[in-house]
């Protein structure tokens, strides 16, 4: 049997080279204490393209019997930690080759036959991220579910609602929460329109011109469950689109998250005092025993900062790369792995967090009465009477102006003030004037009627199954 070329790192390449790789650059080019992380996606491109091998007769049925035995064996040790990774072989792919070839013998060596580790990484890559891809689908489905119960059981709480951070509208609450759960379902809608340009196949793009075997690369495809095949050697190898596209729809669906946890900091604050979040997702301060602060949401809103800079970090990384495979490419790992791990560990604590949010509706109201959230209404009310919708607006601000003065609430004046601007105004007003009939009186879809947050509820919850 010949030798191993893998046992050593100063032979992993050829011949060609006269001395060892320096132990600096050794340790500054490897990459398998990150990328270990997708030996489970390279065992399974290899046994695919073994597979195709053998059927194309480029290697035996018995070489077949031994990588797939070899590599069993592999994945065994690696589940156990009986697994050796070592820094000398660099990445995951020659540590778990040369396990292999120490294992198998020349079959393992054959296994590397019209391919190279430029689309064998490509293809790992994508693997693992199309995995990553449908477990963040389930998680987000958890979250909206949450939402959407919180969202029922507060359809018919009265909340200010706010533009510019001022009273401008009162709105159910949940309402207000059916607007994140659409934010999140738009996310789902983006991971699974990516996922399909991720779900590629490179392998057989080899090194960057393909390969002079008759590789059956459909075949590939078909065993891994890739929906599509690169059609391009140049890009299959190089291409890192998909890595930017992931990540730029986790920045996006971070930003609802910083969003949101802007909010739940605020209404938590004593100034708001709308909600409470559980003792288990907040913690006290070392030096005053009266804190209660609302860490998850804060780091969760420093955490979108990290992700949207992974983003940054991906575009700028392929950025003037000419074609095909860069070592920089190596760079592309750790922000994409960071991002799917932050991606997750976020959203499972999110749906968590926010299935105990403690509502306080009796806070809210009387935030929402501070404002003269009803003032519109007022003027929908002049319109409804026949009055030009700007002279309406131009008659409530005075109205509004003198209920200031006065300090009170405009359902608070008296008929015969009210008349003075306009007197087409009648009893009925004071309906209208209440934040809850201004909440009833929005009954079209979309609309922060309870009524239609009901029925959003249904449909959200048969969209989420």
């Amino acid at each position: 049997m010949s030798t191993n070329q893998l046992d050593k790192k100063s032979q992993a390449w050829s011949a060609l080279f006269s001395e060892p790789m320096s132990e600096l650059v050794k340790r500054y080019t490897a990459s398998v204490f990150f990328d270990k992380r997708l030996w489970s996606a390279d065992i399974q491109g290899s046994l695919a393209h073994a597979d195709m091998l053998a059927a194309q007769g480029l290697i035996s049925a018995d070489d077949l019997a031994a990588i797939q035995k070899g590599m069993a064996q592999i994945t065994q040790e690696i589940e156990s930690g009986a697994f050796e990774w070592k820094l000398d072989l660099e990445d995951v792919h020659l540590n778990i080759e040369a396990r292999l070839t120490q294992l198998v013998g020349d079959a393992g060596k054959r296994l590397h036959t019209g391919r190279s580790r430029n689309d064998q990484v490509a293809t790992d890559v994508r693997l693992w991220l199309r995995g990553e891809i449908d477990e963040i689908g389930v998680l987000l489905t958890e979250l909206q579910k949450a939402l959407v119960d919180v969202a029922e059981q507060n359809a018919d709480v009265i909340l200010p609602g706010f533009t510019h951070l001022q009273v401008a509208q009162p709105v159910a609450f949940g309402h207000h929460l059916l607007a994140y759960v659409e934010m999140f379902a738009r996310d789902a809608e983006r991971m699974v329109d990516l996922r399909k340009r991720v779900n590629r196949l490179p392998l057989g793009s080899a090194a960057l011109a393909g390969t002079s075997y008759p590789l059956d690369r459909e075949r590939v495809a078909r065993t891994l469950g890739f929906e599509a095949v690169c059609q391009n050697s140049l890009d299959g190898v190089s291409d890192r689109d998909f890595a930017i596209e992931f990540t730029a729809a986790a920045s996006l669906l971070m930003v609802h998250v910083s969003r949101l946890s802007e909010e739940l900091i605020l209404w938590m604050s004593q100034s708001f005092g709308f909600i409470d979040l559980a003792d288990r997702f907040c913690t006290g301060s070392s030096i005053m025993p009266q804190k209660k602060n609302p860490d998850v949401p804060e780091l969760a809103r420093g955490k979108t900062g990290r992700v949207v800079g992974h983003l940054m970090g991906l575009i700028t990384l392929m950025k003037g790369q000419p074609l095909a495979y860069n070592k920089d490419n190596q760079e592309d790992k750790e922000p994409l792995f960071d991002t799917v791990d932050t991606l997750k560990d976020t959203l499972r604590i999110f749906a968590e967090m926010a299935a105990g949010i403690t509502v306080k509706p009796e806070a809210m109201e009387r935030a929402a009465k501070k404002g003269y959230a009803t003032a519109t209404d007022l003027a929908d009310y002049l319109v409804k009477k026949g009055l030009p919708f700007r002279d309406a607006h131009e008659v409530v601000a005075h109205a509004v102006k003198e209920a200031i003065a006065a300090g009170v609430d405009l359902s608070e004046l008296p008929l015969d003030k009210l008349q003075a601007y306009n007197p087409a105004i009648e009893q009925d007003v004071y309906e209208v004037l209440s934040l809850r009939g201004s909440l009833n009186a929005r009954n079209i879809l979309g609309g922060t009627a309870p009524e239609q947050v009901r029925a959003q509820v249904a449909r959200h919850r048969a969209r989420l199954g």
